[in-house]
């Protein structure tokens, strides 16, 4: 008796092991669905439409970009963890998403537990911009003016808990200085109040900075990586004044939780090969992205790592949605 119930058992599980393999082989049968948490034209935006045609490719079907903006992209990632978990929905997240575990306290979903952890993408540099109507054109001359004048800087960000908000606040807490934060709907609120100078500084990724400065239309300051940015090669790190201090975005590919072995590879199999394809590297490297593909367990432990970072400093700051 023992010895046919375990025979049952073996047979189950060879079974399983036959569907899930001739799953994987199947997948993809329909176009594939890639949430954007964001509305078009930010820095997640920019990555989907850069890789989305060469991931359809690799995959032999359509992936159709959905950008599901609001809520610092909370409402679009909810809808990807109420999704199925079988490959066809798929999300690009944000820095943000590592945060707002800390600033949302009814999320629809749980930040590690509802997702899988397909692969990093990559990361964009932050980079410390002054409105022209200041005359600030290095960090040094910015961190000397807010300590002779707390409190009158003003600084503004895409809304509350953005990377621009944060990376500002954390400055601001390293350096010992005051800043008035003035939070806006979207990049392009924020970047419309720098450019007419109703605020006087950013921090933003350098993908969607790059012409203001190249244009010389804002001030760059200094960069949140060790190394200047290529496209900035005259910037300096901020780390150069304000050491180990660094300020940068990163975008990565989720699934909802549960997704088959053999399609999450699939999946990032298909990912990998189109961020090798020249066309995708060649493009977003020009714009200021720095392509770092990760395995899924790199990626969850660096989501893991910064919720944990972020949210020291959301206590400390007292940071919180109104």
């Amino acid at each position: 008796m023992i010895k046919q119930r375990w025979r049952s058992v073996i047979a189950a599980a060879a079974l399983c092991a036959a569907a899930g393999a001739a799953w994987g082989q199947g997948y993809p049968d329909r176009p594939v669905r890639l949430i954007v948490p964001f509305p078009p034209g930010g820095s997640v935006d920019y990555v989907a439409r850069n890789i989305a045609p060469v991931l359809s490719q690799k995959l032999g079907q359509t992936v159709v970009v959905d950008n599901k903006g609001g809520a610092s992209g909370t409402i679009g990632t909810a809808e990807l963890a109420r999704a199925p978990a079988d490959g066809y929905t798929l999300m690009l997240a944000f820095d943000s998403h590592a945060v707002n575990g800390s600033l949302y306290k009814n999320l629809q979903y749980d930040t590690m537990k509802s997702f899988d952890y397909i692969s990093l993408i990559g990361t964009m540099p932050a980079v410390l911009l002054t409105a022209k109507k200041t005359g600030i054109t290095t960090l040094q001359q910015f961190l000397d003016y807010a300590r002779a004048h707390p409190g009158q800087v003003n600084y503004g960000s895409s809304g509350v808990g953005g990377s621009n908000h944060l990376n500002l606040a954390a400055l601001a807490a390293r350096t010992d200085i005051k800043l008035t934060h003035v939070p806006y709907r979207g990049g392009g609120p924020m970047f419309n109040a720098v450019l007419g100078g109703e605020v006087d500084v950013v921090i933003a990724s350098l993908p969607t900075i790059i012409g203001f400065v190249q244009g010389g239309r804002l001030n760059a300051l200094a960069i949140g990586t060790e190394q200047p940015a290529p496209a900035l090669p005259d910037v300096p790190p901020i780390a150069k004044l304000v050491p180990g201090f660094e300020a940068y975005s990163w975008v990565g590919m989720l699934a909802p939780a549960g997704l088959p072995p053999e399609v999450r590879q699939r999946v990032r199999q298909a990912l990998s090969d189109t961020l090798a394809a020249p066309q995708v590297r060649n493009s977003m490297e020009q714009g200021g992205f720095n392509i770092v593909s990760s395995t899924p367990e790199e990626f969850r432990q660096r989501v893991q790592t910064e919720s944990q970072r972020w949210d020291r400093l959301i206590r400390d700051t007292g940071i919180k949605i109104e």
